[in-house]
């Protein structure tokens, strides 16, 4: 796990004047394209196990954790010889087979998060993966370009709860409401903007319905200080 950042609000604010004082980014579908290979990695397990996975299946589970898979898996087949825990391994196993080939950034996801180090800006890696895959699944940026990370096994209550977020400011010693998050799911939206912080949809395999206080965009290309320091300064 990586180290609690010793930054405070005065400190990410000192000689820059700046209301923004971290961007929290979700990993898959967010800043790499690994949702079709989960989509594989579900249909294959659950092909094994005497069902059939339908896109309408992985809708519903993008975004979620593992253990929560596990367990609409298992719903789904039958399979009640295994425990969600043994379902989600089961999974990251397979999962962690297909990322060997290494997972595709989401268009502007690397120039989004070098942007922000070179500003100074913290940045913080929040997702529902657990960690020992974390570290793979982003090779193409490097765990080491993020501040912090918090995975999935590492909080009480996963997305869509607020409780990643919240970890995320807290471990910074930020205030969420002014941070702004990046989510491309329905739960991941409901973590971040339930835990106030300001947040951005960027939709990829699911349609996200309109939220009062969450900004759209078609993708990270384009992502400048300004404008991040603009959806804070709003409010």
């Amino acid at each position: 796990m990586s180290e609690p950042s010793t930054l405070s609000r005065e400190t990410s604010e000192t000689g820059t004047g700046r209301r923004l004082q971290a961007v929290l980014l979700d990993m898959d579908g967010t800043l790499i394209e690994s949702e079709h290979l989960w989509g594989e990695a579900e249909a294959e397990l659950v092909a094994e196990l005497g069902g059939v996975w339908t896109e309408r299946d992985h809708e519903a589970n993008v975004g979620n954790a593992a253990e929560p898979v596990g367990r609409y898996i298992v719903a789904l087949t039958g399979a009640d010889h295994l425990t969600p825990r043994q379902v989600a391994d089961l999974l990251y196993a397979k999962f962690r087979t297909k990322l060997e080939g290494g997972a595709q950034l989401r268009p502007g996801a690397k120039e989004l998060v070098d942007m922000l180090s070179l500003a100074g800006v913290p940045v913080v890696l929040v997702t529902s993966t657990e960690r020992q895959l974390i570290q793979a699944a982003i090779g193409g940026i490097g765990i080491d370009s993020f501040d912090d990370s918090v995975a999935g096994d590492e909080v009480e209550a996963n997305k869509p709860h607020p409780d990643p977020y919240l970890r995320a400011a807290r471990r910074l010693g930020v205030d969420p409401e002014r941070c702004v998050a990046f989510e491309d799911s329905v739960v991941g939206v409901a973590s971040a903007a339930d835990a106030g912080c300001v947040t951005v949809a960027v939709p990829n395999h699911v349609e996200i319905p309109p939220r009062e206080g969450v900004v759209f965009r078609d993708s990270l290309v384009g992502v400048d200080l300004d404008w991040l320091e603009s959806l804070v300064a709003d409010r």
